[in-house]
């Protein structure tokens, strides 16, 4: 569902077929629990059926996670989740060894290693012998795959997101984009590793930063805003089905005029939920100005964007009432 916020029905990973079309795509979505409009619906189309990723754009709030959890569940493939940081690097992206594991398999085995060595006449030859043996301390099974391996080399067709790109450093960003054009890995001790299955990839962005055009020329892109107010109200009822139409109707008004005012950050798609179901809880059928003001923190998360809908509480609470 765009911009829920809340867990996605999410069916039992059995793989799925390709969508067979735009409508395909749309009513999958939809099953997911994702209400996408015509253009989410035809880059999900496009991506799945050209096998390129997605960069979806757009301020935060408005379902670009969601759509990537949704559209998992609509392949029928294993979801995983590469959440972006400053810093991020190849070990925690791609692999680490688990060098715990190799160190107690050298206990384990320091008999046959010394079999191994026995008879070496130099440092150096013992090395050789040492480095030939390489491939048995140097296997998947001391591999630890992190998000991109994983994706790569999962049994299942996986979908992989690749959470606010935007926060990574540009060098992982290059490094992102050689491991997504080829869909596989160089690992130096194993060699290359290639995808057992071709992910499908999401990769979002609230614009921290200003991304490469190579990585953008790599995607379909993808803009997602705020959803007009039918929209967010057709959310609200399939989220909500237990508050009343006109509260849903209420609250949905009275978030358009609030996204409209000047603030530090708009509410989201969850915030507008959290308002229903709390205006719910008190027994609201409308939005009054008084009301509105004693629960404007529900919804705004800033105390200068609270102070500024209070000052026009009389403005917001004359457009939440329902026709």
């Amino acid at each position: 569902m765009q911009g829920s916020g809340g867990p996605v029905r999410v069916r039992p990973v059995t793989p799925l077929p390709p969508f067979q079309s735009v409508d395909d795509a749309r009513a999958r979505l939809d099953a997911a629990g994702y209400l996408a409009s015509p253009e989410i619906a035809t880059s999900a189309f496009l991506a799945d059926r050209l096998e390129k990723p997605i960069l979806v754009e757009g301020p935060a709030g408005v379902g670009k996670t969601e759509l990537a959890r949704a559209l998992a569940s609509a392949l029928g493939r294993k979801l995983v989740r590469l959440q972006c940081y400053e810093g991020l690097d190849e070990s925690k992206a791609l692999y680490e060894w688990e060098y715990a594991k190799q160190l107690l398999y050298t206990q384990l085995l320091k008999d046959k290693i010394g079999e191994a060595l026995a008879g070496a006449k130099s440092l150096s030859e013992a090395a050789a012998r040492l480095g030939a043996e390489d491939a048995v301390f140097f296997s998947e099974r001391f591999l630890l795959p992190r998000p991109l391996l994983q994706a790569l080399l999962s049994e299942q067709p996986a979908l992989l997101l690749v959470d606010e790109v935007d926060k990574a450093d540009p060098e992982f960003e290059a490094f992102l984009l050689e491991v997504l054009a080829e869909n596989a890995a160089t690992i130096p001790e194993l060699g290359t590793l290639r995808a057992r299955h071709v992910p499908r990839v999401v990769l979002t962005s609230n614009a921290a930063r200003e991304l490469s055009d190579a990585l953008k020329r790599r995607c379909l892109h993808l803009h997602i805003d705020f959803p007009g107010r039918e929209r967010e109200l057709r959310i609200v009822r399939a989220r909500l089905p237990d508050i009343s139409a006109r509260l849903a109707d209420s609250v949905t008004r009275a978030v358009e005029k609030l996204r409209t005012l000047e603030l530090k950050k708009s509410p989201s798609i969850t915030e507008t939920l959290d308002w229903a179901r709390a205006l719910a809880l008190l027994n609201a059928e409308v939005l009054s100005a008084d009301l509105l003001a004693a629960t404007l923190n529900v919804v705004l998360k800033h105390e200068s964007d609270v102070e500024k809908a209070r000052a026009s509480a009389a403005a917001v609470a004359a457009a939440a009432e329902p026709d």
